[in-house]
């Protein structure tokens, strides 16, 4: 039985990320961060909610030069931010459309000192603003002669390194879906749907201590099959077919995200074929993972197995991405990424292709760099795809 981490940070946690945030402010020149979503604002307060499946109100976390971050949330929430390391915490009865936190954030930024006269926002790629652009608009209007300038760069910077703590809820998840994948085919049926079978997987990985498999998808079909992003489906599943199900299970707040292929009765040539395929380029993948190499060196000695295997092409864009308290972060395994791996990054390798016109074939693994080159999280697949008789 897998022994799971402990849940939650130590403040010394969130002090360290804190403080390495505010090294890279001084650089970027911003005299605070302002945060609203919800990856950002637990990453740096260590509030841990579902109340954020809610639209209705905005959520704030101010990250100042200097000093403690600062929480502007809603009244609901005061009581469960209390428990975390956050001690200036400003609310205001939400929901207030006519003003939802607004005069608070132009009271509390403009309180913090101003060296620089700008704020960070992230603002880029893998961003979003969690608060209705009039809002976002009105907050600038009350702020003059404050720049707004976008730091998507640092805070991506800061949470592609994962702390040991991190590595750690990632690594329990991943072992345990793995568990959950090895006991599979004993599960698998033939005469079920795609639907019936995940249903069964959801369940196990809740049994074996998942906190939630929110994403958990599915795609089949004969010899091999054309998508992955739209099931699991009623679609029955029959002799003859393969089935790839791919998760991103959940602990305490942490994914992992990697997949399986299996093969119902004995695989056809070409679809064993496009197995080792994508399972050699895995292989490629992880042997390339090492401190110095960039993303982009990645997606190249994946690419090079896959087109010397006979790839048609990839519709997925890249072969792979970080991986942590979202499902897929950045960056990506793509040509033109240039992001240079280093030891605490958590990574995706996920080479795919098309090996016959409507037929895909896509294997993935999850690891971490360490200073040797890249360590499993996930338990590596059987190098024969599993066959269910």
């Amino acid at each position: 039985m897998l022994t799971p981490p402990a849940r939650g940070f130590s403040p010394i946690e969130f002090e360290r990320r804190t403080d390495r945030a505010q090294r890279q402010m001084a650089d970027l020149r911003v005299d605070a961060l302002l945060l609203s979503t919800e990856p950002e604002v637990r990453y740096f307060t260590g509030f841990h909610s579902q109340f954020w499946e809610s639209p209705t109100r905005p959520w704030f976390t101010i990250v100042p030069l200097t000093g403690k971050p600062i929480a502007v949330i809603p009244e609901i929430g005061e009581s469960g931010m209390a428990k975390t390391w956050i001690e200036d915490i400003r609310t205001w009865p939400a929901p207030r459309p006519q003003d939802d936190g607004v005069s608070l954030l132009v009271t509390a930024l403009a309180g913090l000192s101003r060296r620089f006269g700008r704020i960070g926002v992230p603002m880029g790629h893998e961003s979003i603003l969690r608060m209705p652009l009039a809002d976002f608009t009105r907050l600038r209007d009350k702020l003059p002669g404050v720049e707004i300038v976008d730091a998507s760069p640092l805070i991506h910077d800061l949470r592609n390194i994962k702390s040991e703590q991190e590595i750690a809820k990632i690594h329990y998840v991943c072992q345990l879906t793995s568990d959950a994948f090895e006991a599979l085919p004993k599960s698998l049926r033939t005469g079920q749907s795609e639907r019936q079978n995940c249903q069964r997987l959801r369940i196990d990985l809740l049994h074996r201590g998942a906190d939630n498999s929110p994403y958990l998808i599915a795609g089949s079909g004969p010899g091999g099959y054309d998508s992955i992003i739209m099931g699991p489906t009623d679609r029955i599943i029959n002799k003859g077919d393969v089935l790839i199900i791919d998760t991103g299970t959940v602990y305490d707040g942490y994914f992992c995200d990697f997949d399986r292929n299996y093969a119902f009765g004995t695989p056809d040539d070409a679809l064993r074929r496009a197995h080792d395929v994508v399972y050699q380029a895995t292989d490629a993948g992880i042997a390339a993972a090492r401190p110095g190499a960039t993303c982009a060196d990645l997606a190249a000695a994946m690419w090079r197995v896959l087109e010397n295997g006979g790839a048609l092409g990839n519709d997925v864009g890249r072969l792979g991405h970080g991986l942590g308290m979202q499902l897929t972060e950045g960056p990506s395994h793509r040509p033109g990424d240039h992001t240079i791996l280093q030891p605490g990054m958590v990574l995706t390798i996920e080479p795919g292709m098309a090996f016959a016109p409507g037929k895909s074939m896509v294997h993935e693994e999850n690891i971490v760099i360490r200073e040797h080159g890249a360590e499993l999280l996930s338990r590596r697949a059987p190098a024969e795809m599993p066959v269910i008789e």
